[in-house]
């Protein structure tokens, strides 16, 4: 199957930061291009950290009221979380304020790729890096959400073509596929029920897919045969091999 990469979503035109750009500055970009944060870049393009909306408030959460006691303290007992957070505080330039190594990924990364990186980060937006790790791009959530804006006739035809016809080697109406906003629901019989269970599977991988209602049924339960028993019918097991 096709999947939509990460390159067809992304914005090409970052706003990006060196090591040495100002604290002020920074803040000034956030703030004139209305984004929560940005990549810092050395002289290659190449992506060396990123800064958050977070990493500024932690600037400014840090100075010291004039009017509390000073707090003595030791830098060297602090945790690593801290001390990342002490130096954050100090701030001058883009290089002290970034959080490093940045999380990243590639333009021909898919979007399902780059959605699951930013859940396991819990990140909102992602510097996007071409072959040579060199940045080319954004990609924000709302980026990514455009992938659920599939018309509903192209993500049947995709059913269709992709899953019944080239996967499973079937006539095209032989099963009934319908879609109503995102949600997919196949109906009818195939003749084992690896075939189902693989026709569903890969029904729910498609780009747009919200979810799908397995109405299918199956003349033969394979599901206990051998290998070799089930090598002996070739349709749905072929496809399995080439996973």
């Amino acid at each position: 199957m096709k999947h939509n990469k990460v390159g067809s979503v992304m914005t090409t035109e970052v706003v990006r930061a060196e090591y040495g750009t100002p604290f002020k500055e920074v803040a000034r970009m956030l703030g004139d291009h209305r984004i929560s944060g940005l990549p810092v870049v050395d002289d290659d393009e190449k992506v060396i950290g990123v800064i958050s909306e977070t990493d500024l408030m932690i600037r400014q959460a840090e100075v010291p009221d004039p009017f509390e006691p000073k707090k003595r303290f030791r830098l060297d007992r602090l945790t690593r979380a801290r001390r990342e957070r002490a130096v954050k505080a100090r701030a001058r330039t883009a290089g002290q304020l970034m959080t490093e190594p940045p999380v990243t990924v590639h333009a021909d990364d898919t979007i399902v790729e780059a959605a699951r990186t930013m859940a396991q980060h819990h990140i909102e937006r992602l510097p996007v890096l071409d072959e040579e790790q060199r940045l080319v791009g954004i990609v924000t959530r709302r980026d990514l959400l455009q992938v659920f804006l599939r018309p509903d006739a192209a993500i049947r035809a995709e059913v269709v073509d992709e899953v019944l016809v080239r996967a499973l080697w079937l006539p095209p109406r032989s099963i009934a596929v319908s879609v109503t906003e995102g949600v997919v629901t196949l109906l009818g019989q195939m003749e084992r029920k690896s075939e189902t269970e693989i026709a569903v599977s890969m029904t729910r991988q498609i780009d747009g897919v919200v979810a799908v209602v397995d109405k299918l049924d199956y003349r033969l339960d394979d599901s206990h045969a051998r290998p070799d028993e089930q090598a002996l019918h070739g349709i749905a097991d072929d496809w399995l091999r080439k996973l």
